[in-house]
């Protein structure tokens, strides 16, 4: 059993260095990419594209399709897929609308229900998924298709609308301009704080670390680029909701695949499944967890989604799913499992946002979007089976 667990767990530090190289290149690529669709959309559109207004809104689109892409990053690391988020999230807004506009509830106990309603959901997918041994293809497309239909039974195909006031805040609000300053500064000096703490670590043990004037510059960077994304959403409302719940969601899942047992045994398990269970890991019991996650999330991006629209349509959500996955291979999860991380999934989905905001603002027709995204998806895709394939 000892060796089963060396085998699981070890990994040559050839092939280590070699990923950490290749994470590392992905994310120049990432930041490449986005570099070059903001200069062309700003161009098309005569710089409009960079506007702090637009910029407000290109920020609070990243924000659903950025949380739905962190609880479906986990899914796919796993070696599972989940074809269900988009109408999941549709029949949770829609049940979160019927509470707030139909029941009156406060909004506390409307977040409350909804949150459970969708952790509960997830539970329901990786249930048959890891106990009932069906394929996630065929579990999330099946409720692809269920959770459509309650949704159109329950609102009786129209429209709930509209909701609260109180219901707004979630999805439409901004924070005070002093406030995301003050909180901006703040995660700035804790994530130096961190760093330095991380390094100081690193030498205690004799384990390498990088030069000091490489860390002074990145850590430069980061705080350049945080500060200025600030002070251009202030220089519209503020900081969006939305984004601050984006932002805690990424800090938060970004902890757990790299810090946390379930974490390590996520990606174990993507890796090697039946080495996995050789070396003791639960299986079942992972990929359960894993499931209730990303149903919790759906929950999230389904409570600002209808905030946002001031309703619950039975529309909602529609193909969303695909933006997430799209967004998770963008940002370098592969498909095959094993692979991925938070924060690439969270870069991925903001350059779908935005090639649908500057497509949106140049009238591009929406069949053309469409053959975009999808050409974007299928290109992400074999270049991750080419360099799968080169490993």
């Amino acid at each position: 059993m000892e060796q089963v667990k060396s085998v699981a767990t070890q990994r040559p530090k050839s092939n280590l260095r070699e990923q950490l190289q290749g994470v590392k290149l992905q994310f120049i690529v990432m930041a490449a990419v986005i570099v070059i669709i903001m200069l062309f959309f700003s161009v098309m559109t005569e710089w409009s594209y960079l506007s702090p207004r637009n910029i407000s809104n290109l920020f609070r689109q990243t924000a659903i399709t950025g949380i739905l892409s962190i609880g479906m990053v986990f899914v796919i690391i796993s070696g599972e897929i989940d074809l269900s988020v988009g109408s999941m999230m549709g029949l949770l807004g829609g049940v979160a609308a019927i509470l707030d506009v139909w029941f009156g509830l406060p909004l506390p106990l409307t977040i409350v229900l909804t949150l459970i309603a969708g952790f509960l959901l997830g539970l329901w997918n990786g249930w048959w998924v890891a106990y009932r041994k069906v394929p996630s293809f065929i579990v999330t497309l099946a409720g692809m298709l269920a959770f459509r239909g309650i949704l159109i039974g329950i609102t009786d195909g129209t429209t709930v609308a509209p909701t609260s006031q109180a219901m707004g805040f979630i999805g439409q609000s901004y924070l005070p301009s002093w406030f995301g300053m003050l909180l901006g500064v703040g995660s700035l000096s804790l994530y130096i704080y961190w760093q330095q703490r991380r390094r100081s670590m690193r030498q205690q043990y004799n384990l390498p670390v990088p030069m000091a004037s490489t860390s002074l510059v990145k850590q430069a960077a980061v705080g350049v680029a945080v500060l200025s994304i600030i002070l251009v959403l202030n220089d519209y409302r503020g900081v969006p909701t939305p984004v601050l719940l984006l932002v805690t969601f990424l800090i938060v899942g970004s902890f757990i695949a790299s810090k946390t047992r379930l974490g390590r045994r996520v990606y174990a398990i993507g890796g090697n499944i039946e080495a996995s269970r050789l070396s003791g890991i639960n299986v079942e019991k992972t990929k359960l967890s894993v499931f209730a996650m990303s149903g919790f999330l759906v929950a999230v991006a389904a409570l600002i989604l209808s905030s946002r629209l001031g309703a619950g349509s039975p529309s909602a959500g529609n193909i969303a799913e695909l933006d997430a996955i799209a967004a998770c291979v963008i940002g370098g999860t592969s498909m095959a499992g094993g692979v991925g991380t938070v924060i690439g999934a969270v870069i991925g989905a903001f350059i779908m946002a935005s090639l649908d905001n500057g497509m949106s603002m140049m009238d591009v027709p929406t069949f053309w979007q469409y053959i975009v995204k999808g050409g974007i998806l299928l290109l992400a895709v074999w270049m991750d089976s080419a360099t799968k394939a080169r490993r």
